[in-house]
C-alpha cells in the first residue's frame, strides 16, 4: 500500500475525545458525553427555514452573510450586550467552529503563542495548531475559574487569548472583575482576546458579560447552535474591530463562501422572533443541574457547582471513569481537554433528568 504524506502540523493533532464517544456504548448506555441540546428546533425558525426554501433563497449569500441577519445580530449585541457594532463588523460562519478557525487562520503565524484555559475546549488547541500556532494552556484555580495573575504571567508575548465564558467543560462563568483585568491586561500588551460566548444564555444565578465591553482589540465568537437548539444548522458569526473583517473573510470566501442561506433565515428567525424557547431551556437546565449535582455530592463527590453551560466537571479518578464508561455512563475524561485535568471527567446535563438520575444511579452502584 502506497504512504501517503501528511502536512506535519496536521499530523500531530488528535482526533477530538469528544467525537469518539459520540456514538460509544451499547443500547442501554447513558450518554453524557456530547455537548448537544436534546431539545427540538423551535417551531418559528423551523418555519422560516421552509419559508426560505419554499420562495427560492437557495443560492449563495454575501461572503458575509444576509444584510438582514447582520442587522439583527448588531440589534442583539445591543440589547443584550452593551456592544455597539455595525453590520460591516459582522461576519456569518458555519457555526461557533468556523468563526474560531478563521481568527487562528487570519491572526496567528507560525511559533505565536496562543492562550486558552486548560482544561479548555477541545477546538482552542487544535486550531492553534493547525494554523501553526503554538497553543499554551493557562491555569484554573481551585474553583475552576480563571487564576487572573497567572494568566497575566503568561500573556506577555502572546498573540491571542481566547476566553470562554460560560466555560466548557467546566461551567464557570467568570466575574465582570476578572473578564475587565483579562481583557485591560491584554490590550495593554497587544494580544487579541476572542471572547468565546455560545453559551451565553445558559447562566443561572451570575450574569453574563461581553469581553469586548472593555477593550477595542476583542472579537466576539456566538452562535444560534446552544442558544436555540440548532447545531445542525451550523450558522454562527463573529463581531469585531472593522478592519479585522476583510482579513477573515479572505480565509472565509475559498474554504466556505457563506454559510448556508436556509440556516441564515432560521437564524434571523432565532435573532428577531420570540425568545420564550431560550428560557424553557434554561430553566430545565438548571432543575438538570440541580439534579445531577444533587445526586453526585449526594455520592461523595466534592466540585464547585457550575454556574453555566450545561456541563459538570467533576473529580473521580481514572479509575472510576472508565469504570463507568464500561458500565454505559458515557463521560468524558478530563485529559480530553487539556493536560491539567486527567483526574477529572465532564458531565454534559443536555439530556433528560430521566437520564440523569439513571447515571447517578448506576455510579452509586459502582462506588457501592
Amino acid at each position: 500500500m502506497t504512504e501517503h504524506r501528511y502536512a506535519d502540523r496536521v499530523k500531530g493533532v488528535e482526533m477530538s475525545g469528544i467525537r469518539k464517544l459520540f456514538e460509544a456504548g451499547g443500547p442501554d448506555a447513558i450518554n453524557l458525553g456530547i455537548g448537544q441540546p436534546d431539545f427540538d428546533t423551535p417551531d418559528h425558525i423551523k418555519m422560516a427555514a421552509i419559508a426560505a426554501i419554499r420562495e427560492g433563497r437557495t443560492g449563495y449569500t454575501p461572503n458575509a452573510g444576509i444584510v438582514e441577519l447582520r442587522e439583527a445580530i448588531c440589534e442583539k449585541l445591543a440589547r443584550e450586550n452593551s456592544l455597539a457594532c455595525r453590520p460591516d463588523q459582522i461576519l456569518v460562519t458555519a457555526g461557533g467552529s468556523e468563526a474560531l478557525h478563521l481568527v487562528m487562520e487570519a491572526l496567528v503565524d507560525p511559533g505565536d503563542r496562543v492562550l486558552f484555559t486548560d482544561p479548555g475546549f477541545v477546538s482552542y488547541a487544535a486550531l492553534a495548531a493547525i494554523a501553526g500556532g503554538k497553543p499554551e494552556g493557562v491555569g484554573l484555580d481551585a474553583t475552576l475559574h480563571i487564576d487572573v495573575e497567572r494568566a497575566k504571567e503568561q500573556m506577555d508575548g502572546a498573540r491571542v487569548f481566547v476566553l470562554n465564558s460560560p466555560a466548557n467543560p467546566t461551567g464557570a462563568v467568570e466575574s465582570e472583575e476578572s473578564i475587565r483585568a483579562l481583557v485591560e491586561y491584554a490590550n495593554d500588551r497587544k494580544v487579541t482576546v476572542v471572547s468565546d460566548e455560545v453559551y451565553e444564555h445558559f447562566i443561572y444565578e451570575k450574569e453574563h458579560v461581553s469581553a469586548a465591553r472593555f477593550g477595542e482589540d476583542v472579537i466576539t465568537v456566538n452562535a444560534a447552535s446552544k442558544t436555540y437548539a440548532m447545531t445542525g444548522w451550523r450558522v454562527g458569526y463573529l463581531a469585531a474591530p472593522e478592519d479585522y473583517i476583510p482579513e477573515f473573510l479572505k480565509v472565509h470566501q475559498y474554504a466556505q463562501a457563506c454559510a448556508t442561506s436556509i440556516s441564515q433565515y432560521a437564524a434571523l428567525a432565532a435573532y428577531t422572533g420570540d425568545q420564550e424557547p431560550v428560557v424553557r431551556m434554561r430553566n430545565e437546565y438548571r432543575a438538570r443541574r440541580d439534579l445531577l449535582y444533587d445526586g453526585l455530592t449526594g455520592l461523595g463527590f466534592d466540585f464547585p457547582r457550575p454556574e453555566g453551560a450545561f456541563y459538570m466537571f467533576v473529580p473521580m479518578g481514572r479509575n472510576l471513569i472508565e469504570k463507568a464508561v464500561n458500565a454505559g455512563v458515557i463521560i468524558v475524561p478530563g485529559s480530553a481537554f487539556g493536560s491539567r485535568a486527567p483526574e477529572y471527567a465532564r458531565f454534559s446535563y443536555a439530556t433528560s433528568r430521566e437520564n440523569l438520575s439513571r447515571a447517578v444511579g448506576r455510579l452509586g452502584e459502582l462506588m457501592g
